[in-house]
């Protein structure tokens, strides 16, 4: 099967602020606070510097990702975990399970911060020097904390941080970008978010979590970690995450089916969104889990063997290359 790179290019840009309304926080505080994350999230929260950032998710023990999250410490015994606002009490009460003798308490901190995504050149000349050059890079600003994402659609990205009642300059300073197209620079990028859909379905390398900067094989035990680590080490993966296009709305947890194999599914999407207005004609993105050898040949298909085709775009990094 051929990637089609053209359809995926655009002299329209998508870039601007927009309000994260779909986003909450859960803070970790104590002096076991980075410890404690340590021994639970797929990354090293021990070694967590003031100017960097974390992608991480939280597995069953069964290698299988529950929860994904952004993290970075806002102070010494404080840490703040980003993620999907409809997957927070489910995450908080999860990690809280295994909270025990350490010090370290598990609250919302949703209704204290406000988060804004910032997207495209005039983003980043807007930060200049507060713009963190690498990729989960972290800039602390008085109570600002400004996070380098990947970055998507050939659009440099940020997360902006703020206290909720404190005026937000960037929204002053930039265009509005709707929050549907945030959602699809989100796709775009290929960095999974774990949705109530998805939950429990993906080990980490199904979805690119370590290609990407979410896992850490360098670090002590977590749960799910031998599932996890003997994925990167013994045998060859046989599933990745792929970027796809559909022609009609697609939803996480939609399976996908392979024209040479009709009888069960080769994959499944794991995020989707509307492709913006004024970038060809409408369609939605997909980022989602697949067979390795149905992305050779053949053909896609959302929902069932006969459903709606879908069209592989090319992925904005590289995979490992596996021995």
């Amino acid at each position: 099967m051929n990637t089609d790179s053209s359809i995926q290019t655009s002299e329209t840009p998508v870039e601007g602020a927009a309000v994260l309304s779909h986003w909450g926080l859960i803070a970790v505080d104590g002096a076991d606070a980075a410890s404690f994350l340590h021994s639970q999230l797929t990354q090293d929260f021990a070694l967590l510097g003031p100017a960097e950032a974390r992608l991480a998710g939280l597995c069953s023990p069964k290698g299988r990702l529950m929860f994904s999250f952004v993290g970075w410490k806002e102070s010494a015994e404080r840490v703040l975990l980003a993620l999907p606002r409809e997957q927070l009490p489910a995450a908080q009460k999860r990690l809280s399970m295994f909270v025990l003798r350490a010090k370290a308490k598990l609250s919302d901190a949703t209704a204290t911060r406000q988060l804004l995504g910032l997207a495209g050149a005039a983003a980043r000349d807007w930060l200049g020097e507060r713009a963190p050059a690498a990729v989960w890079g972290r800039h602390a600003d008085a109570d600002t904390s400004i996070v380098r994402l990947p970055d998507a659609a050939g659009q440099p990205r940020y997360l902006w941080v703020q206290p909720a009642d404190a005026g937000s300059a960037a929204e002053q300073a930039l265009p509005a970008l709707p929050l549907a197209s945030w959602q699809w620079l989100e796709v775009q990028s290929g960095v999974p978010t774990i949705l109530p859909a998805t939950m429990e379905q993906f080990v980490p390398q199904m979805v690119n979590l370590e290609a990407v900067g979410g896992v850490s094989f360098k670090k002590g035990c977590y749960p799910g970690q031998e599932v996890v680590a003997r994925s990167q080490y013994r045998g060859t993966l046989k599933r990745r995450g792929f970027l796809l296009r559909a022609g009609v709305p697609a939803e996480p947890g939609q399976e996908i089916f392979h024209s040479a194999d009709p009888g069960q599914p080769a994959g499944l999407v794991a995020n989707a969104a509307a492709v913006p207005a004024g970038r060809g004609e409408p369609a939605w993105d997909l980022f989602a889990e697949l067979k390795l050898a149905a992305a050779e040949a053949g053909s896609l298909h959302l929902g069932s063997a006969d459903g709606p085709p879908l069209t592989l775009l090319p992925l904005p990094y590289s995979l490992p290359t596996e021995s």
